[in-house]
């Protein structure tokens, strides 16, 4: 048994194994988790909801979960609206367009790479002093200086450029599931979710 993980962009290709170290000490067996990566946000939003009713009409999965950086979605959200806010404006209106409800979109806040800073031990020496400040709370690095940016400027301070895609990718595996779970609130509820989901299932 199995999900289908909607992503947008590389880095997220280390995501099922991430989310699957959180998930598969909680149920009776490991869970199936299958990233369709989409080129980028716009692409995401033109093709999910054709793409999950086509995945959910095969019958083989248990969901499909969508996940989009709120920094990258390219929606227009409610002027002057809060984080949890826009979370659950476009939580709402993405789920109606798939209309089952099978299909659950989370977002990370304000990209994935926040998880990421919720451990600064992953990082190299060089960095890890140079996030501290942020590590306890790392969901309000926002769309000023999304943690991307943060990560870009804190390791060009250190000597070199951060590769989103290559050192994300080893940060992922280094990351701890229950840090970035008990820091970031927003993770939290997407791994709650795709629990409930896999128990009711069954496993």
């Amino acid at each position: 048994m199995k999900f289908a993980l909607f992503v947008e962009g590389y880095t997220e290709r280390a995501l099922p194994s991430f989310l699957k170290r959180w998930l598969d000490p909680r149920l009776s067996r490991p869970i199936g988790i299958k990233a369709v990566r989409f080129p980028g946000s716009s692409d995401y939003l033109k093709n999910f909801a054709r793409l999950a009713k086509r995945d959910l009409d095969s019958g083989s999965l248990i969901a499909v979960i969508g996940l989009l950086d709120l920094y990258r979605a390219s929606l227009e959200f409610p002027p002057n609206s809060t984080t949890d806010a826009k979370c659950e404006w476009a939580k709402a209106k993405l789920e109606r367009q798939v209309g089952d409800s099978r299909f659950r979109q989370h977002f990370a806040v304000h990209e994935t790479e926040a998880w990421l800073l919720s451990e600064p031990n992953a990082f190299p020496t060089s960095v890890r002093t140079r996030i501290q400040d942020v590590a306890h709370r790392p969901e309000l690095v926002n769309f000023q200086q999304p943690p991307s940016k943060l990560l870009q400027a804190v390791y060009k301070a250190g000597g070199r450029d951060y590769k989103k895609v290559t050192d994300g990718t080893i940060l992922f595996g280094r990351l701890t599931p229950d840090s970035a779970y008990a820091k970031c609130p927003h993770l939290a509820l997407l791994l709650n979710d795709m629990l409930s989901l896999a128990k009711a299932a069954g496993l």
